[in-house]
């Protein structure tokens, strides 16, 4: 089987995405609602960058920077994520 590589754009949109929504398990069960939150914003913010690739034309580029602000804005803060210490 040949490997193939994705175009370095698509790479990276795919990279901001995993970035996204891969974020720390909370560490206790407090910490679940604040997790939950925080997850479902970074979730829209990879759909609509998502959207903009899928329905739009192709702005993989414009994409990839539109969820890295986003997750800048956004980032995975704000409740005691899992190994973190007590």
């Amino acid at each position: 089987m040949s490997e193939q590589t994705l175009p370095e754009p698509v790479r990276d949109l795919l990279a901001a995405v995993l970035e996204a929504l891969d974020i720390p398990s909370p560490a206790t069960v407090g910490d679940t609602e604040a997790h939950h939150a925080l997850l479902a914003d970074r979730a829209m913010d990879a759909v609509v960058a998502l959207q903009g690739v899928l329905h739009c034309g192709d702005h993989t580029e414009w994409a990839a920077t539109y969820l890295r602000a986003r997750l800048a804005e956004n980032p995975a803060t704000g409740y005691r994520a899992w190994g973190e210490g007590q």
